[in-house]
């Protein structure tokens, strides 16, 4: 059995920056286990996966529109939630299968999604917000970091609020000392010159640091939208790849803007 793979980077401001995703269309869906070992082949904090079959709780596809089933793996475990990788899947699809399209929507763990094609060429994906709650810091995650919170919220991921955009980026935290969590944790500040800064660190999934993480900014747009006083910001990951996002926060949903650059297109052989 023959599966095409794509490799794509996604919120990228140019090749070989943005985060790298795996994407692969399936004509119908293959054991998780064979899943979940691709994803570890392909060695990226994640790998979509898609196919045209919509399961029965999908319900009726938003508007007439292609869409697609889609799930993401990171290299140990399926994710409920996976920006860059759907805006990955979104460049993919719109450019190779449906390139008179200008909107694609998927079905997700998360719901539907959907990605518009703009003009320029620039993606905009359509996540649901993510809520977050103050919380107190936990110490052993204040230790791992190295840094002293200004504040910490908990939702999907922990946010770690910090005084600058310095110290953002010389961040080295200890990831073996990391406390269990959720999902990951994000340490965010104002930017310099953008409206924040942040760097996402997930070693209980797979993901020691990623280098642009589109979901984490679905719970930062409602944080920093209050702060900040405005619905519409600019946003930039600080990991050695970086990437840049527009973010705008409309109602219950976060709207992300970036660019995508394909790297490879490949066939995997399966041997079934």
């Amino acid at each position: 059995m023959e599966v095409l793979l794509h490799q794509i980077d996604a919120f990228a401001d140019a090749p070989f920056s943005g985060n790298p995703a795996a994407v692969m269309p399936l004509p119908d869906w293959l054991p998780d286990t064979v899943l979940q070992q691709l994803a570890e082949e392909n060695n990226l904090a994640e790998t979509a996966f898609y196919t045209s079959r919509l399961p029965p709780e999908a319900g009726s596809p938003p508007g007439s529109r292609p869409s697609y089933h889609l799930r993401w793996f990171t290299p140990t475990t399926e994710v409920v939630m996976c920006g860059h990788a759907t805006l990955a899947a979104a460049a993919h699809i719109l450019c190779d299968i449906q390139p008179g399209e200008d909107r694609v929507s998927f079905f997700t763990h998360s719901g539907w999604l959907r990605v518009d094609r703009t003009d320029d060429d620039e993606y905009v994906l359509d996540l649901p917000v993510v809520e977050s709650v103050p919380v107190e810091p936990d110490a052993a995650l204040v230790a791992a970091l190295g840094v002293e919170p200004v504040r910490v919220y908990s939702g999907a991921d922990v946010v770690v609020v910090v005084d600058s955009e310095r110290q953002v980026r010389e961040l080295a935290p200890a990831l073996s000392a990391f406390p269990k969590v959720q999902r990951g944790v994000v340490v965010t500040a104002r930017g310099d010159e953008v409206d924040f800064v942040s760097r996402f660190f997930a070693p209980g999934v797979g993901v020691p640091e990623d280098p642009v993480t589109g979901s984490a900014h679905a719970q930062l747009a409602p944080l920093w939208s209050a702060e900040l006083g405005r619905t519409r910001l600019t946003a930039r990951q600080l990991s050695r790849r970086g990437g840049s996002l527009g973010v705008e926060l409309a109602g219950d949903r976060v709207l992300l803007t970036g660019r995508c650059h394909r790297y490879l297109d490949g066939v995997v052989t399966l041997d079934f």
